[in-house]
């Protein structure tokens, strides 16, 4: 007990405030980096396409961003804590199918949205359960329930597209509307981000979330419940799928099966893109917000260039790459530069 007291007040300062504000110094240098190559991007795309200044196009690419960065945001809560989540796009199949059900047999579309975002979190929370009581490593489990959630979606559906046109109308706002001239998808993503950034900036939760990415055992020493800290970031990566399925389905009208396809490494991008270090205890929203708005204008200049979605999908994990690899480099230097 005396041992582990000391030990206790030995790592207890790596979680101070101090080196939570350290981190955050990091990540506003990364984030100024990432808005000077977000304006040159969109300079270099505005010289080469007249086309991209158009206001529709633009309207898209904004829309583009809040898509991808719903879901983004919850794949920062996990990768912040070191893990990862294969099974975002599966979950937005299941929601995708199962609300479009529930919608064509007329049921009240609050009740569908509350019943979306529910099954959504019970699929995060399944994939929290496994990681911390059942001891399964999250690329292993958020595997798993990423096939098993794919086939529950094609078992749901029986394969085929669920239209509910009877309720298309009133549901499509959500993803088609307006609102003092942008698109609601980018209002309820400015909502999520606010929310997101507040929450790991003023609480204690998100002083956790760092904490357990950074050294899990030495935040258990500290006091921090880090299998509750987990399995809650999980259920938050769930909810904002549910919630980017409800988007989906609103804007096309039609749930599918393979709806999400791929969504995962769009997310994983964007996160990795943003700043966030896949080893955890590293990273920021605004990053994301960067993130996913530079993963939109590349991917929209090279739709404008008429690139391949195949190649596109090269790109994007050649980006990936390069952007761990700069993580690790990065790392070693610092432990040289600490030892040396």
């Amino acid at each position: 007990m005396i041992d582990e007291k000391l030990e206790r007040r030995q790592l207890a300062p790596n979680l101070t405030a101090f080196g939570i504000t350290q981190l955050r110094r990091l990540g506003a240098m990364r984030a100024s980096g990432l808005i000077w190559v977000l304006v040159i991007m969109c300079a270099v795309a505005a010289f080469v396409s007249d086309a991209f200044l158009n206001p529709f196009n633009l309207i898209n690419v904004l829309r583009q961003v809040a898509l991808f960065g719903i879901v983004s945001v919850g794949m920062t809560f996990v990768i912040l804590t070191a893990g990862i989540d294969l099974s975002i796009g599966s979950i937005v199949a299941v929601v995708a199918v199962t609300a479009a059900m529930l919608l064509d047999a007329s049921l009240p579309i609050p009740l569908v949205i509350v019943a979306g975002l529910a099954i959504g979190s019970v699929m995060g929370a399944v994939n929290g359960a496994g990681i911390t009581l059942g001891g399964i490593p999250p690329f292993i489990m958020t595997l798993g329930t990423m096939v098993m959630g794919r086939g529950l979606a094609m078992t749901i559906s029986d394969g085929h597209p669920i239209h509910f046109r009877a309720v298309a109308d009133q549901f499509a706002w959500l993803g088609q509307g307006h609102l003092l001239g942008l698109p609601v998808p980018v209002w309820v993503f400015v909502i999520v981000a606010a929310l997101a950034a507040g929450l790991l900036r003023f609480t204690a939760f998100g002083r956790n979330i760092y904490a357990v990415g950074s050294n899990p055992e030495a935040a258990r020493l500290a006091g921090i419940d880090v299998k509750r800290t987990i399995f809650l970031v999980y259920l938050i990566s769930g909810f904002l799928s549910g919630l980017t399925a409800l988007i989906f389905i609103s804007r096309l009208t039609v749930g599918e099966p393979v709806a999400g396809t791929g969504l995962e490494l769009e997310a994983i991008a964007i996160t990795v893109i943003g700043g966030t270090s896949l080893f955890g205890g590293e990273g920021r929203i605004s990053g994301t917000i960067l993130g996913a708005a530079i993963v939109a204008v590349l991917a929209n200049i090279l739709n404008l260039f008429g690139v391949s979605p195949f190649t596109q999908q090269i790109v994007k994990g050649a980006i990936i790459v390069a952007a761990v690899l700069f993580e690790i480099i990065r790392r070693r230097k610092n432990s040289v530069s600490k030892h040396g």
